[in-house]
């Protein structure tokens, strides 16, 4: 029972130690392209788990789908949000308007 609980921790404790890794090596600028392909792996495990949780095989499944649905879609929502957020620090501020002079 112990070993069968080891080895998919042992994955776990890797890839979160291999992701730390390779998203503190990202440079600012590809932040945002980032963000936007993680979004995109959201709303595909969005669709997976709508498909899981209505399946109907077990009352298990079907709440553990609907568990996944909200969390991913609760993911997707804010990846935009974040991702919209970043976007507007690249935009142009309007032009103040001049003092005692025709605005162009």
């Amino acid at each position: 029972m112990l070993d069968a609980l080891i080895f998919p921790l042992y994955i776990f404790l890797l890839a979160v130690f291999l992701g730390y890794q390779v998203i503190s090596k990202v440079p600012p600028l590809l932040h945002t392209p980032l963000m936007a392909t993680t979004n995109a792996i959201s709303g595909i495990s969005l669709v997976g788990s709508l498909v899981v949780a209505g399946t109907g095989h077990s009352t298990a499944t079907t709440v553990l789908g609907t568990v996944a649905v909200a969390s991913a879609t609760i993911n997707v929502v804010g990846g935009f949000l974040i991702t919209d957020r970043m976007l507007r620090m690249f935009r142009k501020k309007p032009d103040a308007p001049r003092k005692g002079g025709v605005q162009k």
